[in-house]
């Protein structure tokens, strides 16, 4: 990948971006405000700036004289760095040198962790649950008439050492025809047990030679969306990736509104119908994209949440919400696709991942089967951050596992002006101190409609170390700005005006929008305090932190510190697994051992239910301030402020 310097002075601060990074978002991921409100679209005419070196794609609009261009200025949010560049900020989107290097740090994202299939295949652990094996079988004469099912079974064994054999009907049927179709050439389908020594399943048989078309689909069952990814077996080569908002959000946003509806006369046929729904037709999306026969699909893994999971197995979850919060099944075995409604072939099996509780479902297995916590010697702390939250803390020796309900903050819920992570949505914000004049950054650079969740945390963030909002989220009423107003009775800040909004009204933060951010980083943060108490730690012990989930992906440590919705930490040991959910299943796709492997886990797990840990609460109680009610416990944060006040003072 080619990568770029840029230099924005007078900062004298320096970032390295990849080859036709936006210019706005570059100053933005380096911590220098220019003022933006409109999101990155170009019409606010706000964020000019001087390029002194180098060159870039763009950024000359009718708003700028034939003298301003060739002196330098370009429109930042339209333009691209090609080269190496150096760019100064004009006075009037500069401020006082001294708070601007205090307004905020560079972004810190997260370190990217990845699978390695290479390393599967070297450690011989790249073995799938399914296998296609082409044979010629002896053909039948008078002498050797054999039934045509003792006759594969007999060859299998002696050939193969396939012994415990076991057919169904359905393969029975298919027999005949198949063999005599290309003269008893044929490739059989094997699906392997968890455990060498249990029976071995003949799924399939077709005509000549298919060996080498093997494929699997990995599944997330998430509450809000469903991804499906289609790997070639033979390869790990990822065919075709897609993922769709579950159609469920119809009926409820968050588990526990589903939960009430499936208790309702035909609701629970309905959940499990527009779920399939949803997966089907990210099937046939994966199945086009890839181009591939879908008689060639072996295998479905499946990942969930435990409330997702039955509602896709049609199993009554009413428990699931009721002290002693007790599921139907821990383990699911193997079920054929069609049983589950899948439009796939009656060959297909389909694993699911077990689950651990009522609110630690397999979708938070299969992120730690993924990360590899199970089998390390590092102290893990591991976080799925959304709507529902869970934490796993622990290592190969032991594991420790909770959830708590964050709310649906994070995903744009609860919020005036919240929206899904979708295009236009403001995802990243500054702001200049003296002038409260905003830097909006939106997905796609398009106009604003909203706010996203990681677009919240950026804000609060913003305000709070700009004194702008206090600790308890409201606004400082002494400010001289028309950008913080009372309406209504509640106090907001603008983001955007009408005038360069997408929804032709202005865009604001409330204070109510704030005080249900704290309260959504109070559970997550008092979930992961009162866990790692009860196991007799601190967060200096853990060597590792994990970071799983869409929403994780997007997520500004710093700011999410800063909040209080994370620990104050090291970001060097911070790792971001994306969506541990699909890339579990898309492990247990590849290595049949992941299967054993789970059982370990469960079986080492202990799960903590936070409603009946009394330390919960309280500490709950501590965390809705911003970031806590204890500033000793973020230190760098609380030095910073300190900093910043000795600035104002002099």
């Amino acid at each position: 990948m080619i990568s770029h310097t840029v230099l924005f002075l007078p900062h004298n601060k320096r970032i390295t971006v990849r080859n036709g990074e936006n210019l706005i978002r570059a100053a933005m991921e380096a911590g220098v405000h220019i003022n933006a409100s409109c999101g990155g679209e170009g019409v606010c005419g706000k964020c000019y700036v001087i390029i002194e070196q180098g060159d870039v794609d763009g950024g000359i609009t009718e708003k700028l004289s034939r003298e301003e261009c060739a002196a330098g200025y370009r429109q930042a949010c339209l333009s691209n760095v090609k080269s190496d560049i150096v760019v100064r900020i004009p006075v009037e989107s500069d401020v006082d040198a001294s708070m601007l290097n205090m307004q905020s740090t560079p972004r810190r994202a997260t370190r990217i962790m990845e699978m390695d299939f290479e390393q599967l295949k070297q450690n011989g652990r790249f073995l799938p649950p399914v296998e296609k094996r082409y044979i010629k079988l002896p053909e039948p004469s008078a002498k050797d008439n054999l039934p045509d099912v003792t006759r594969l079974v007999n060859y299998l064994k002696l050939n193969f050492n396939e012994h415990r054999l076991v057919i169904d009907l359905p393969v029975i049927r298919k027999i005949p025809g198949v063999f005599r179709k290309d003269n008893f050439k044929i490739t059989v389908t094997l699906a392997r047990p968890v455990q060498t020594g249990r029976k071995t399943h003949i799924v399939n048989v077709e005509p000549g030679d298919t060996s080498d078309k093997r494929y699997g689909i990995a599944m997330d069952i998430g509450t809000t969306t469903i991804y499906g990814r289609l790997i070639d077996l033979s390869t790990g080569k990822i065919m075709a990736d897609y993922g769709d908002f579950n159609k469920q959000i119809g009926f409820g946003e968050d588990v526990i509104t589903r939960l009430i509806y499936a208790e309702k006369p035909g609701g629970l046929k309905k959940l499990h119908e527009v779920s399939l729904e949803t997966i089907n037709n990210i099937l046939r999306k994966i199945i086009n994209d890839a181009g591939i026969d879908p008689e060639q699909i072996l295998l479905v893994t499946l990942a969930g949440n435990t409330t997702m999971t039955q509602l896709m197995l049609k199993v009554d979850p009413k428990y699931i919400r009721r002290s002693p919060y007790v599921p139907a099944s821990a383990l699911y075995p193997p079920i054929k696709a069609v049983d589950l409604g899948m439009a796939l072939g009656e060959h297909v099996t389909t694993l699911i991942y077990p689950e651990i509780s009522s609110y630690v479902g397999g979708d938070i297995v299969a992120g730690i089967m993924a990360s590899g916590i199970y089998c390390s010697e590092e102290l893990t702390l591991y976080m799925d951050i959304g709507t529902n939250a869970e934490i796993v803390i622990g290592n190969r020796e032991w594991l420790a596992c909770a959830a708590c309900s964050a709310g649906p903050a994070f995903e744009g819920g609860g919020i005036k002006f919240g929206m899904r992570a979708t295009k236009g949505a403001i995802e990243d914000f500054s702001i200049d101190p003296l002038t409260l004049e905003p830097m909006n950054i939106t997905i796609g650079n398009v106009r604003p409609k909203g706010i996203c969740g990681s677009g919240l945390i950026n804000i609060v963030a913003t305000m709070f170390e700009l004194s702008i909002i206090d600790n308890l989220g409201k606004f400082n009423r002494s400010l001289h700005t028309d950008s913080i107003r009372q309406n209504d009775g509640v106090y907001e800040y603008v983001l955007a005006r009408a005038d360069v909004t997408h929804i032709d009204r202005d865009i604001v933060i409330t204070e109510p929008d704030i005080d249900n951010l704290i309260r959504a980083k109070g559970a997550m943060f008092s979930g992961c305090m009162t866990l790692l108490k009860e196991v007799g730690l601190s967060i200096h012990d853990i060597d590792r932190i994990v970071l799983a989930g869409g929403f994780g992906s997007y997520v500004d440590l710093e700011k999410a510190m800063t909040i209080g919705l994370l620990p104050e930490i090291d970001p060097d040991k911070v790792v971001f697994i994306g969506n541990g959910s699909l890339t579990g299943a898309t492990m247990a796709c590849l290595a049949n051992h992941i299967r054993k492997d789970v059982i370990d886990v469960i079986k080492k797990m202990t799960n903590f239910e936070l409603s009946e840990t009394a330390s919960y609460m309280n500490n709950y109680m501590a965390s809705l301030f911003l970031p806590h009610t204890d500033m000793n416990k973020f230190p760098r944060l609380k030095a910073r402020i300190e900093t910043r006040k000795k600035i104002r003072l002099t």
